[in-house]
């Protein structure tokens, strides 16, 4: 689940070279949390290509500036804004750039329900607050109701982006050309973007060097949103190996090795779910309880309410999934989904 805890200094501000042409720039975020999002700058004859863009405040803006600065470019001269999926830290300031100068916007097409769908006025995570309700949390769901938006959570850009990124698409950039693969589970609409020539992942929130993507976190989650997740790591690990440029965490060599420690810490967690299950606990909220969190094993009670409903959700994602192999049974009562040994 995506809670930070990263010492490297991936974070450190300015223009990182990655390959000839392209560049990393991380840009700051307002939480607490992660610290950065990797912003990749790929030139083109058209212009500067963005590969997401941060989130929408005169932070980002200025450390976006400052590095196409350094590469000789203006804010005015990017020609397109390339965006993995539709959080606020991919999207937002693409959009403040389409406001500001007319910049051209392309997200994944899965992304629109949760685009079209968003309303701040019911909350940020009024289908979030329903499943805790069904995951046997109702106090976690209350709290996250209640929760106040945050002074940099409100009045955020959003709106349809000038166009979609098609799963099997290729983008051509001058010489430089993209393929784009269609990767839900951490949302529906995620998309990576391959440069097979320079052997160049632009993996997103799909796959994190450090950290185990949020799974569903959407304004319109999809019903199984692990079993979506696991066939799109599959479907990357089927691709030739990689250098993996990830939204958050350093730079690495190899998606693969990723994506193969990101398979395995999902059969332990369905392996831990299910022995918890057999132990007794019927729902997802009493499994979360009975499981450590993070690499330091927090119990789910010392968690920050955020963290709580992560860790509720990924756990209603792993018996879902369990009970569809046949692992486990699961039964309606009263609203709350229950789950025995099969």
């Amino acid at each position: 689940m995506t809670i930070a805890e990263q010492p490297e200094d991936w974070t450190e501000p300015g223009v990182h070279l990655v390959r000839p042409g392209v560049h990393r720039v991380p840009l700051p975020l307002p939480s607490n949390g992660l610290r950065a999002v990797n912003s990749y700058v790929i030139e083109s004859p058209e212009g500067p290509i963005v590969v997401d863009s941060g989130w929408a405040m005169p932070d980002t803006e200025k450390a976006l500036a400052e590095a196409l600065r350094t590469l000789g470019h203006r804010l005015a001269d990017v020609a397109c804004v390339l965006v993995t999926h539709a959080h606020w830290d991919h999207y937002s300031q693409a959009l403040a750039l389409h406001r500001a100068f007319g910049t051209r916007v392309r997200i994944g097409r899965g992304e629109r329900p949760s685009i079209e769908g968003f309303n701040q006025a019911e909350g940020l995570y009024p289908r979030q607050v329903e499943l805790l309700r069904r995951c046997g949390a109702p106090e976690i769901a209350d709290r996250v109701a209640t929760e106040e938006i945050a002074e940099h959570e409100r009045d955020m850009p959003w709106s349809l982006p000038d166009g979609w990124l098609d799963d099997g698409e290729r983008v051509s950039l001058g010489p430089v050309e993209l393929d784009v693969f269609a990767t839900p589970g951490h949302t529906s609409g995620h998309v990576v973007l391959r440069d097979a020539a320079a052997g160049l992942l632009f993996a997103g929130d799909h796959v994190l060097p450090h950290i185990t993507p949020s799974i569903g976190l959407e304004v319109v989650p999809e019903p199984k949103p692990l079993h979506s997740y696991l066939d799109s790591l599959r479907l990357v690990r089927g691709m030739p190996d990689t250098l993996l440029l990830p939204a958050h965490g350093p730079v690495t060599p190899s998606v693969h090795t990723r994506v193969e420690e990101l398979l395995v810490h999902h059969e332990e967690r369905l392996d831990a779910s299910a022995r918890e299950v057999r132990a007794g606990a019927r729902t997802a909220y009493e499994v979360a309880r009975a499981i450590r969190w993070t690499r330091r094993r927090h119990k789910l009670d010392d968690l920050d309410v955020f963290s709580q409903m992560l860790a509720v959700l990924e756990i209603d994602a792993h018996l879902d999934l369990l009970a569809d192999q046949g692992v486990l049974v699961a039964a309606d009562l009263d609203g709350v989904r229950a789950y025995a040994p099969s």
